[in-house]
């Protein structure tokens, strides 16, 4: 069975936010949300200081305790391991938002744009009045995922069924695949590297790596 996951090379990442803009961009998110976000992160001590990026957003978890505490079983975990939001079930109570453990979720009431009242062509063309008082987050661009399903392509590799983050990465420290088919990118980059998860101790098994050495 497939799950697909997510690895980023901490090494490689130079902190650009093209992977943030390109989120921003493909969805159409308004000001003030961001399905995909970069931490600037200081660490040591002076004179021995040390600047790392951490992109952060959903972590898709094989657990998710969004999913334990959604009352209109809004949010899924699907069998290819990506999380859900069905919008037409989702009442915006927000339960949600505060049993996440990444703070990647977010409710809008209202409609609001970049540059006021009106939207500009590319928010107007990815404008979606579902997502207005429900809770939404990163989706791994699942629509993408199911384009694959449908056209044979290999998500991770094709870059019309990879996400937009991954595809925009000027440094190329983003890889995306199948953790479960060993040929893929993303298993052969965790197979030969040290990493980590955010919050593992929670028990939520996310699926979103971070490489930061050489085994």
């Amino acid at each position: 069975m497939k799950r697909y996951v997510m690895a980023i090379d901490l090494r490689r990442c130079v902190g650009c936010q093209t992977c943030t803009a390109a989120c921003k961009t493909v969805n159409a998110t308004p000001p003030g949300v961001q399905w995909r976000r970069v931490l600037d992160v200081e660490s040591g001590e002076f004179p021995d200081v040390h600047r790392s990026f951490l992109p952060v957003a959903c972590m898709h978890c094989a657990n998710p305790p969004c999913e334990d505490v959604c009352p209109t079983s809004a949010t899924k975990k699907r069998n290819d391991g990506l999380v859900t939001i069905d919008y037409d079930l989702c009442i915006g109570c927000a339960n949600c938002i505060m049993a996440c453990p990444y703070e990647a979720r977010s409710i809008v009431h209202e409609s609001r744009f970049a540059y006021g009242s009106k939207p500009i062509a590319s928010e107007a063309a990815r404008f979606d009045p579902d997502r207005l008082g429900v809770a939404t987050k990163c989706t791994f661009c699942k629509d993408r995922i199911d384009l694959a399903e449908r056209t044979g392509q290999v998500p991770g590799r094709d870059p019309e069924v990879t996400p937009a983050c991954v595809n925009s990465c000027i440094s190329g420290a983003m890889y995306f695949g199948d953790i479960n088919d060993k040929t893929s990118d993303v298993s052969q980059l965790l197979a030969q590297t040290q990493h980590f998860r955010l919050h593992e101790e929670l028990g939520t098994n996310p699926s979103v790596y971070y490489v930061w050495d050489e085994k």
